[in-house]
């Protein structure tokens, strides 16, 4: 009668519900889909990006300077002015107050 070890009673992978191995075509085609996938948020995230601007801030004796990208170059200043007023601001308060505090410096471009 057939032993454990004499591979008779053993199935393979596929009789039991298992898949079979990638096959090489598959693999590339996953591949090539992730990467189209991956390109295409890429794409949409920077292609909104229209604007870029650079701006420093002083506040409380500090000065912190950061840039930003957005649509529109107000919306840049904005978003770098909020990065910059980051690390010299301490609560909502603070971070509201730097915020409205003029920039020191701002240069913006388009991209």
């Amino acid at each position: 009668m057939g032993d454990a070890g004499d591979g008779a009673g053993a199935l393979s992978l596929a009789q039991v519900g298992g898949t079979e191995p990638m096959t090489s075509r598959t693999k590339i085609v996953t591949v090539a889909l992730i990467l189209a996938f991956v390109a295409l948020l890429l794409y949409g995230t920077l292609a909104s990006q229209r604007a870029e601007c650079e701006v420093c801030v002083e506040f409380r004796g500090g000065r912190n300077c950061a840039s930003a990208s957005a649509a529109s170059e107000a919306e840049a200043a904005a978003a770098a002015q909020t990065t910059a007023c980051g690390p010299l601001a301490r609560g909502m308060d603070a971070s509201i107050a730097c915020g409205r505090t003029p920039p020191v410096t701002r240069v913006c471009r388009a991209r």
